[in-house]
């Protein structure tokens, strides 16, 4: 009998049915692109900190020579407003009392100074501290004021915070100086002299008359070698001087001739606390945000710290600077 050939039936399907498919295999976990850490805190400090001291180098001198005149000349307009306030009401001071019997808080706008010769003219403040003359020419306390009889000494700096004083060396003998006060307008000194400590001094002030004396540091800009000084007689009539409880035995060496401030420490340190901290934040921020975002944010703060910082920096220097 013959045998049929041909293809093998097909293979059963397999039962569909779960119990019957094979086991899943564990999928891979997903491959993670390797996170960067932030670089170390301490890597950025020194690089950092080099850099901030280098802009408060920067920011001090900017702040001396630039900033600290629009800080002079919107002090000037306040007290110039202040004093014609004053004026008007006659409270205007004539002495180194005020009517509660105490002494004139330093700053206290006390006169008007006018110098033709050289187109100037200032408020002069009370007290000769060097936070004083950051704001304008300053009458030494132990002295009369300006128009009464006896001598009066207005001191004010030469290079820095406006420099009103910057141009005495060009007045010559005989040049008027106009001085306006709580007592009167338009006191008439003339110059006798402008001296420094290798030239004599004027022949003493007679009995009743008035005298006044500005001074200035000389030498280069912001590298005194001397002390400048103009004297001029008053030739109106003077006023009469009130007594002075305070006197050259009991003025703070910090209002004296070159007389540098020693309470601007304490803000100094506090000021430069302040800025340190920031400075350590700033870094902070750096290692972990990155150098743009840090710098952004940063840079307002550092740079109203510092400029703080160096105000306060400055009233350590000489008055007369």
């Amino acid at each position: 009998m013959a045998v049929l050939t041909g293809p093998p039936p097909p293979a059963p399907l397999p039962d569909p049915s779960p119990a019957s498919l094979p086991e899943p295999r564990p999928l891979a976990p997903p491959v993670r692109p390797a996170r960067t850490e932030p670089a170390a805190f301490w890597l950025y400090l020194p690089g950092a900190a080099m850099s901030i001291v280098a802009v408060l180098l920067l920011g001090f001198v900017a702040h001396v020579t630039l900033i600290s005149q629009l800080r002079f000349e919107r002090s000037q307009q306040t007290a110039y407003a202040d004093f014609r306030q004053d004026l008007a009401n006659a409270v205007a001071p004539v002495g180194q009392l005020d009517e509660n019997g105490k002494l004139h808080p330093l700053g206290t706008p006390v006169a008007v100074l006018q110098i033709p010769a050289l187109g100037a003219r200032f408020v002069v403040l009370e007290g000769t501290t060097s936070g004083v003359t950051q704001l304008g020419p300053g009458h030494r306390r132990d002295t009369v004021l300006p128009g009464q009889a006896g001598t009066s000494i207005i001191m004010g700096r030469r290079s820095s915070y406006g420099a009103p004083f910057a141009g005495l060396d060009l007045l010559n003998t005989g040049d008027q100086i106009l001085v306006s006060t709580g007592q009167g307008k338009d006191f008439v000194y003339k110059v006798i002299s402008v001296r420094t400590k290798d030239v004599l001094k004027p022949v003493p002030v007679a009995t009743g008359a008035g005298r006044l004396t500005l001074v200035t540091a000389d030498g280069g800009p912001f590298y005194p070698t001397d002390v400048l000084r103009v004297d001029a007689d008053l030739v109106t009539a003077p006023q009469p001087a009130p007594p002075r409880p305070l006197t050259a035995a009991g003025l703070p060496a910090s209002e004296k001739t070159m007389g540098t401030d020693p309470d601007a420490w304490i803000l100094v340190v506090l000021w430069g606390q302040a800025l340190l901290l920031a400075t350590l934040a700033l870094v902070w921020a750096r290692s972990r945000w990155g150098r743009w975002q840090a710098w952004t944010v940063g840079v307002p703060v550092l740079g109203s710290l510092g400029l703080a910082t160096a105000d306060q920096i400055a009233r350590l220097l000489p008055n007369l600077l």
